[in-house]
């Protein structure tokens, strides 16, 4: 009875061990996932700019469909255990967050490029109101 019960015990380590193993491995290949998911967000905000200055939309359904069937492909080809619908559903949201980061990126070149006309258009305008001494001043 009692060799039972430390057979069970030592069983229970083993599986702790094999479990903190596990999660390390998960920890480890999440980590090269951010890696990843992070070179392929650089990526999109390259293609973003390049988008912006061919004046294509933004948003391009068919290839986001090229994409969702290129990876469920690719899954397929690696005989993953995610099925079609769990690889679609991830890079779903995937694209998602790539296209929301174009959006900001674009807002936020649009509003740099009108900050600086404003700015410049100040400048200009407070240099056509000063006298031709340079002071400021009226008459």
């Amino acid at each position: 009875m009692a060799e039972g019960r430390g057979g069970r015990a030592a069983g229970r380590r083993v599986g702790v061990m094999a479990l903190d193993d596990l999660r390390r491995r998960v920890d480890e290949l999440d980590e090269q996932l951010v890696t990843l998911l992070n070179a392929r967000a650089a990526c999109a905000l390259e293609i973003g700019l390049e988008k912006e200055a061919l004046g294509l939309e933004m948003y391009q359904p068919q290839r986001e469909a090229d994409v969702l069937r290129h990876v469920r492909a690719a899954s397929r080809a690696r005989g993953g255990p995610l099925d079609d619908e769990a690889i679609a559903r991830l890079f779903e949201r995937i694209i998602d967050e790539a296209r929301r980061l174009e959006i900001t990126a674009r807002r936020r070149r649009r509003e740099a490029v009108e900050s600086r006309g404003e700015g410049e258009r100040t400048a200009g305008t407070e240099a056509r109101e000063r006298p031709a001494d340079g002071r400021p001043g009226g008459s």
